[in-house]
């Protein structure tokens, strides 16, 4: 059964690998990272972990059943008891519900223990399968407009009665 945590900084490998294994597989339906995210990727984890101690960030990976990182599921912009949630599966997990889970999961975390009460999502308006994911998960469509110049649906999600 696959595991949501909390991001470390002895996630560090385990993660640079599922960002390169997966790259062009996330290019396909996001922005790609960019090379320089990989040339200096020890700083920019060591960024993250800062963002995340000074509370207006919360990361997380999902372990995979080999103890791989399958997944990441994020929740930036923390505000006001709100967040942006953002995600990505790796290849080889895609299609097994694992998004849908981990979405879930990381909901009930938000409202439990992060005390948020309302989280926003985006999804390329092509990306059929993580629009699924987050009706499947209880946000509903509250517009489309232009993010980096793609055509995105933006989606809410409140928390209360988690």
């Amino acid at each position: 059964m696959p595991t949501l945590e909390r991001l470390r900084a002895d996630h560090a490998e385990a993660l640079l690998a599922f960002e390169r294994e997966n790259r062009a597989w996330f290019a396909r339906t996001v922005a790609d990272r960019g090379d320089a995210y990989f040339a200096h990727f020890a700083d920019r984890l060591d960024a993250l972990l800062a963002e995340q101690e000074a509370g207006v960030c919360h990361f997380h990976v999902v372990r995979g059943d080999g103890g791989e990182i399958a997944a990441r599921v994020n929740l930036v912009d923390v505000t006001d008891g709100s967040a942006e949630l953002g995600y990505r599966v790796a290849e080889r997990y895609a299609g097994r519900g694992l998004a849908t889970a981990s979405v879930r999961e990381l909901c009930r975390t938000a409202a439990e223990q992060y005390g948020l009460r309302a989280l926003t999502a985006t999804a390329d308006e092509d990306n059929l399968a993580s629009r699924r994911v987050l009706e499947r998960c209880g946000f509903t469509v509250t517009g489309r407009f232009l993010l980096d110049g793609r055509p995105v649906v933006g989606h809410h999600r409140a928390l209360e009665g988690n």
